[in-house]
């Protein structure tokens, strides 16, 4: 079967009402329970779930892709970009700023049109050297197909097979015109249904030599902005599409080889985002969590090093904290984090883990 958009007319898309509402509303509800549980937390609760969520998101969409940040530079990145006063920032590089740049555009502009010149900012922002890798591409412009098509492939040479092949780039300029025309538009369509539409639409296009799907997610999260009327997100679809990958890039290549019926696509989709929202109850958990802890140890004298690590800690800190682990947080001797370690333990704020192992393992005393 040809790709979806050989088609006559692909872009007349269609979908079954009887499968999509139910996920719809679902999803709907889901939104209106986060955004009336997060407006009774207070300012400052609300904004470190929203610091959270937008490292998850800038994580995410990156390792989608198979590129993995540093977590340290992503969340110093958003912090001096929220103008979050948060001590221990470390530096981030220009690639971790464009990516993080692009993600705050997108959804604290959200009622900024969306224009071929926006999109270009956000291209050149992800390669701020014109280069994806070791080549040179074009950055801040429609792709121009100069070594052939743009395809997906797998396989050995020789055995190649052809997941995807986007439209001629002698098309884009029109396709283009067409989907942004469509987007920036109003139609009788619900707003959370139009982010799956314009996801779905974009990625097809494809219009870039490199980013299309990090610039795919950004213009989701833009119009799920716009659905709820709210630039501050609370759950991150990058995180959840990184754990359904596979489930992903498949329903992507069957519904790409399909007719314009996208209902299969659409069902995976608010699915997807039903899980996204089902999954903030452990970013909330931890927000929450985070301010019993800095409650109950207000008095408490410590040194910078200490609440920078407590503040991993208390983050999304994977595996234990060793005295070893601790000297490389915070860049101090090993005798250094051992004293730390001691004196935190007298005052309560970290405990032994009880299970033991070959090296002492410590946890927040929570």
């Amino acid at each position: 079967m040809a790709f979806i958009h050989q088609q006559k007319d692909w872009t007349n898309f269609a979908w079954d009402k009887d499968e999509i509402i139910p996920l719809l509303s679902q999803a709907r509800h889901l939104q209106g329970q986060l955004m009336g549980k997060m407006a009774s937390i207070g300012f400052d609760l609300k904004q470190e779930a929203f610091w959270e969520t937008l490292t998850q998101d800038v994580l995410k969409t990156s390792e989608i892709e198979g590129e993995f940040l540093q977590p340290e530079q992503v969340r110093s990145s958003i912090a001096r970009h929220l103008g979050m006063d948060i001590a221990g920032l470390t530096p981030s590089d220009r690639h971790v700023d464009g990516v993080v740049q692009m993600t705050l555009d997108a959804t604290r502009e959200f009622s900024t049109p969306l224009t071929a010149e926006r999109l270009f900012d956000w291209h050149a922002a992800l390669f701020p050297t014109g280069r994806s890798g070791m080549y040179r591409i074009h950055v801040g412009e429609w792709r121009k197909d100069e070594t052939g098509p743009m395809q997906v492939v797998s396989g050995a040479m020789g055995k190649e097979r052809v997941h995807f092949e986007a439209p001629a780039a002698a098309l884009l300029e029109a396709e283009m015109r067409q989907f942004l025309h469509w987007f920036n538009g109003e139609q009788p369509l619900d707003p959370v249904l139009k982010a799956g539409i314009a996801h779905f639409w974009f990625v097809t296009l494809h219009p870039f030599d490199d980013g299309n799907g990090r610039i795919t997610r950004a213009i989701t999260e833009l119009q799920l902005a716009k659905a709820e009327s709210n630039p501050q997100r609370f759950y991150s679809m990058s995180a959840q599409i990184r754990q359904q990958r596979n489930e992903y890039y498949t329903i992507l290549e069957k519904s790409q080889r399909g007719t314009p019926d996208i209902t299969a696509w659409l069902v995976w989709f608010l699915s997807c985002l039903v899980n996204a929202l089902l999954s903030t109850e452990t970013t909330l958990e931890r927000v929450l969590a985070k301010a019993r802890f800095w409650a109950k140890h207000a008095t408490t004298v410590m040194n910078s090093r200490q609440v920078l690590v407590l503040n991993r800690l208390l983050g999304d800190f994977e595996g234990k904290l060793t005295s070893s682990k601790w000297a490389k947080i915070a860049k101090c001797s090993h005798d250094t984090a051992l004293r730390d370690i001691q004196d935190l333990l007298q005052k309560g704020a970290l405990v032994k883990d009880a299970a033991g192992g070959r090296s002492t393992a410590y946890l927040v005393n929570n």
